[in-house]
């Protein structure tokens, strides 16, 4: 019999508890081993659940038991997630994790304790909570070479951003229904911000392309700025706005990983990805394109992707090769954000098609004239970061002042 803990019992953790209880013997079918629950970690008592005998203080119990094969980390953050974890693998127990910040930061050392250690870190539910994205970057697609991901990969954001097109609210307005709704936090800065996102596309840059991409080199732009009224115009010209988290593999070998509100074609499948609902979009010269789509959080769908790791870790009688990346020492293989390059919608301050046309040259589309005189138009033709900037310089003076701009996602 194999023996499991939970490190947390908030909401995956108790998550993972009861679907674990609920579906026990099916579970015990398809892992093929005796499974038992062994120890919860909390600082709480649950005196009136049936799991409230399984609760310990201290890690240490945990560690001392021999019988203890695999632990579920739950308790989200930094610390003391990652000192537990690490002792947890340094004994030889391999860990299943839903928590991306601590992967985002962390998982390069928790991947080599792992591998000393002949055992495995696994964090399926750390990008896209019920979504299989994570193993199939790893196995099914293992003999492709990648060269880019691109997903909506937080579900707060995607519901706001959704309430302002289908419901003509502002973003205070739909972030307080998400917040009603219990889709935001009261403090929602790592959704609203795209920390969250950022942490899970440095967990998919990091798997495809074997280097392990820190938070810090991620241009990160969140939705705050994103007025109804860009929504509403997009919408005329067959765009969507939607939080991208994005990379990709340049000319130049270098990779480049961003977040950012982008406008999404409405014949590309990410732009039909509504509500809390998460989607990846997978580039390789084998597939050419996948699409992974489904909830991207939630109790149930978080703890059945942590349970997954769990039953295929009972299996294993030593660390998998696939599911790893390196820490280089240097973050050279990353591409400075000035060098993004897409095609862009604009906003302006007057409709001067001349001026616009000898600023932008060819490529600019048919220019939409509001009742307040603002432009809208986009430019087909890729601009990198430094030539909006002296497009914006440009028509700066002559008198043009750029009021919104979104790069394209190419399809």
């Amino acid at each position: 019999m194999d023996k499991f803990a939970v490190l947390g019992c908030g909401v995956v953790g108790s998550g993972v508890v009861e679907l674990f209880e609920k579906n026990k013997a099916l579970i015990e079918k398809r892992s093929g081993r005796k499974l038992e629950m062994a120890y919860i970690l909390d600082l709480r008592d649950f005196p009136d659940r049936p799991y409230g005998s399984k609760v310990v203080k201290s890690i240490d119990t945990i560690l001392a038991d021999p019988e203890v094969t695999v632990v579920a980390e739950c308790m989200g953050g930094i610390e003391p997630a990652f000192t537990f974890v690490k002792a947890c693998l340094e004994a030889g127990k391999s860990v299943a994790t839903s928590n991306k910040e601590l992967v985002a930061a962390k998982g390069d050392i928790l991947l080599q304790t792992a591998k000393d250690h002949h055992c495995n870190f696994f964090f399926e539910a750390s990008v896209g909570g019920a979504i299989p994205i994570i193993r199939p970057l790893h196995k099914c697609l293992a003999a492709n070479d990648f060269s880019a991901i691109a997903g909506i990969l937080n579900g707060t954001t995607n519901f706001i951003l959704g309430k302002m097109i289908t419901a003509d609210m502002d973003f205070a307005s739909a972030l307080a229904l998400a917040q009603e709704k219990g889709y935001a936090e009261k403090d929602p800065t790592a959704d609203v911000e795209g920390h969250d996102a950022c942490r899970k596309i440095c967990i998919l840059s990091s798997l495809a392309f074997g280097k392990h991409v820190y938070p810090e080199s991620v241009h990160t732009k969140g939705i705050r700025e994103v007025e109804l009224k860009d929504v509403k115009l997009c919408m005329q010209l067959g765009y969507a706005i939607k939080l991208i988290a994005r990379v990709q593999r340049l000319e130049n070998g270098k990779i480049l990983p961003t977040v950012m509100p982008m406008a999404v074609a409405d014949d590309n499948l990410l732009s039909d990805v509504n509500g809390v609902y998460n989607a990846v979009m997978v580039r390789g010269d084998g597939i050419s394109k996948a699409m992974f789509y489904g909830r991207g959080a939630g109790k149930f769908p978080t703890a059945s992707a942590v349970l997954g790791d769990m039953i295929e870790e009972v299996q294993l009688s030593d660390t998998i090769p696939a599911q790893t990346w390196e820490n280089v020492g240097s973050a050279d293989f990353i591409e400075d954000f000035s060098q993004f390059s897409a095609e862009r919608y604009f906003r302006t301050s007057a409709a001067n098609a001349e001026a616009l046309t000898e600023v932008f040259g060819e490529g600019v589309s048919e220019i939409l004239t509001m009742d307040d005189h603002e432009s809208v138009f986009t430019v087909a033709r890729e601009m990198n970061v430094t030539e909006v900037e002296d497009a914006v310089k440009a028509l700066s003076a002559k008198g043009i002042r750029v009021l919104a701009e979104y790069p394209i996602l190419q399809p």
